[in-house]
């Protein structure tokens, strides 16, 4: 399969899932659409979302979406480390799944990317959450998160 893919670099603090999207390329509209289902199977949105600068994220669409619904924090170009949680995450995914595999269609690289993510949410345990799951650290939080020292659009 010729071509890159585009995996949102995108978080829900403070346990980053990763959107169920893989394509070659992602349209705001697309990211938006994928947002609302994830929040509704949430129940609810997070308080802040954290972005990378791709074009869909800092996107006129995106901006919409979130206003009167859920805060969202653009690091600034080149700042990373602004973003560890979904840095980690796209470390460990180019790692341990893009760099391995050579997929022969769309379809495939969505299933073992899709593998890969659920693998992280839901089995491998992470010393930043306590040494739990971050399907298990969600589970068990009672707490809204409020980020600290970040500004929310």
């Amino acid at each position: 399969m010729g071509g890159g893919l585009r995996v949102p670099g995108l978080a829900s603090l403070p346990a980053p899932k990763g959107l169920p999207l893989v394509e070659r390329s992602i349209t705001a509209e697309r990211l938006v659409a994928e947002l609302e289902k994830v929040f509704a199977a949430a129940g609810s949105p997070p308080k802040v979302l954290r972005c990378d600068n791709g074009p869909e994220m800092i996107s006129v669409a995106l901006q919409r979406f979130c206003e009167e619904r859920v805060g969202i924090i653009c690091i600034p170009p080149g700042t990373p480390w602004n973003n560890g949680y979904i840095e980690s995450f796209n470390r460990r995914l180019r790692e341990e799944s893009l760099n391995r595999n050579h997929w022969t269609s769309l379809l495939e690289a969505r299933v073992v990317i899709g593998d890969f993510k659920d693998d992280r949410n839901r089995r491998h345990r992470h010393s930043a959450l306590s040494d739990r799951t971050p399907a298990e650290y969600a589970a068990a939080r009672s707490h809204t998160h409020h980020p600290v020292a970040c500004d929310i659009n």
